[in-house]
């Protein structure tokens, strides 16, 4: 069986959760390439020691990552970014391919925000974009993370405008609170099986 490999990723408060979940639900597993980030960073030590000599020793406080003084450092430092994800990005593709060996189903997600933004796209047989209005996805957010629209606006002028990513992606499943998401996930997983 030549098992494909397919990213999912949607605008902050787009509802790609919500999606994997669906897609875990019909038995198809999902790699949550945020969260296996933010473990990688505490516990491979290659990545650690790497991430320890750029951003200095003080980085990491009893072995575990201060995520909050990375953020205010990258935050305001375009270079230190791209520096954290050249260092990130390899040790979750590593960690991707391992997982995914692991696997039977017929294909696999791999759930990631900045598929398109780090120009890991390549690595996919085929992208899933889930994308909502901006209005609902500050409001989302804002709910979540008990942030204000300003601070939501300030995180997705980070990312892709919506409009590039509907030309990047294979399949687009419309969150909008207008179009029930069950059927949109059961056709793109009807022609991936085809």
């Amino acid at each position: 069986m030549n098992q494909k490999s397919i990213g999912i990723t949607g605008g902050i408060g787009s509802g790609k959760s919500s999606v994997c979940m669906i897609f875990e639900t019909m038995g198809i597993p999902v790699y949550y390439a945020d969260t296996q980030a933010k473990r990688l960073i505490n516990t491979e030590s290659e990545l650690k020691t790497a991430i320890a000599e750029y951003f200095g020793s003080g980085i990491y406080l009893d072995g575990t990552l201060d995520s909050r003084k990375l953020a205010e450092i990258v935050f305001n430092d375009k270079k230190a970014l791209e520096r954290l994800n050249s260092l990130v990005h390899p040790a979750v593709a590593r960690d991707f391919e391992c997982w995914r060996n692991r696997q039977t189903a017929h294909y696999v997600l791999e759930e990631a925000a900045i598929i398109f933004e780090s120009a890991i796209a390549d690595r996919f047989d085929k992208i899933i974009l889930v994308t909502a209005p901006e209005e609902i996805r500050i409001k989302r957010v804002c709910i979540r993370d008990n942030v204000t629209p300003e601070a939501v606006k300030e995180r997705m002028a980070n990312q892709l405008p919506e409009e590039k990513k509907i030309q990047l992606a294979d399949y687009i499943i419309h969150n909008d609170n207008t179009r029930p998401i069950i059927p949109q996930v059961m056709e793109i997983h009807r022609q991936i099986t085809e």
